[in-house]
């Protein structure tokens, strides 16, 4: 049986992006604090404007009511561009998170997975949009990091040039289903999104009000797999706001000095969650594919954008493996003790 969730109430940091240029140093001082003791932060006073965020949540409203037919033309690669539905697997729990998903690109990976124009019309046009939107925002932020961390200015936005063919940076459009409230209790493996942590530098991520579900555990204080029996925190938004996580990329860049940390989207269970169809987008920031990583201490050996994203990739699948053996072996034990209580009857 899943460990009951325990809640706590965590302060998370809230800073303003507002005169940018003249704020710097503040802004990075309280960036700097946020990446070493929480690991999530929201921001406020940004570039992107409440309207525009309204705008591409219509954009994606509009492209998950096609009919899967329609969405099916551009479909998931492992280049991580697509569509895809209920086949992304956590490790934490071993079945398919309960969502659907469209992954975009700026960089080559991009080409032949934008849906057709007929299809629906101005898609490309407000999606890349607002790609730029929030790679901006994500340079500021890129800024303050390198300086904080020693780095030439320009050292993550170079390492993240949304202009070169070999950027993997992602904006990824997620549709959680609806769940029937009336139905009766979900099982117990139900999640919109099971436990996990990025592994990208840093995740943008919008969200509507009222839309609940987004829950935290930071990483300094995880003591058990996936934060299944710590404490965690459920996040709302205020309107506008961009709320953002540390990934392991960053994480790695710091040499440990900050840590990514485990979040999750909860099925709806009480009386005051929210259980109709759930909207939100996130902005990757991935590496690209031939840039160095490595942080200034020298912590962990030299590896390019590309091996870092294939080791990432591997010890998914090494942890869903062992997930997938786990659950096995619990059916396996399940079996045999109604056997054993049919042979005594």
């Amino acid at each position: 049986m899943a460990p009951t969730t325990t809640y706590t109430t965590r302060t998370i940091p809230r800073i303003s992006l507002a005169n940018f240029t003249t704020r710097i140093p503040e802004i990075t001082t309280q960036l700097l604090h946020a990446a070493e003791t929480d690991g999530f932060f929201s921001l406020t006073d940004t570039a992107i404007t409440t309207p525009e965020i309204d705008a591409i949540f219509a954009t994606s409203e509009a492209f998950f009511a096609l009919p899967d037919a329609i969405k099916s033309t551009v479909p998931f690669t492992h280049q991580n561009v697509g569509w895809e539905k209920r086949s992304q697997v956590r490790p934490s729990t071993g079945v398919a998170d309960q969502k659907e998903s469209y992954q975009l690109q700026f960089g080559a990976n991009r080409e032949g997975k934008w849906i057709a124009e007929e299809a629906l019309p101005g898609f490309q046009g407000s999606a890349q949009g607002f790609m730029r939107k929030a790679q901006g925002v994500s340079e500021m932020l890129m800024l303050c990091f390198a300086r904080g961390l020693g780095f030439a200015d320009d050292f993550f936005v170079k390492a993240h040039d949304a202009r070169r063919p070999e950027c993997q940076s992602v904006l990824r459009l997620l549709h959680y289903f609806e769940v029937d409230e009336k139905a009766g209790p979900l099982p117990e493996s139900y999640y919109r999104a099971g436990a996990h942590a990025d592994w990208d530098f840093l995740t943008l991520l919008f969200q509507r009000p009222g839309q609940s579900g987004l829950e935290i555990c930071p990483g300094r204080e995880v003591v058990t797999s996936f934060g299944m029996g710590d404490q965690w925190t459920k996040v709302d938004f205020a309107p506008g706001d961009i709320v953002c996580n540390i990934g392991d990329l960053l994480m790695s860049w710091s040499d440990d000095r900050f840590k990514s940390t485990f979040h999750r989207v909860k099925a709806p269970t009480e009386p005051d969650d929210y259980y109709g169809p759930r909207y939100s987008i996130a902005f990757f920031n991935q590496p690209c594919a031939d840039c160095e990583i490595q942080g200034l201490g020298k912590k962990y050996p030299m590896v390019t954008g590309a091996e870092f994203t294939k080791a990432a990739m591997e010890r998914n699948f090494t942890a869903l493996r062992a997930k997938k053996e786990e659950l096995g072996q619990k059916v396996a034990n399940l079996e045999g003790s109604a056997r054993a209580v049919a042979a005594s009857a």
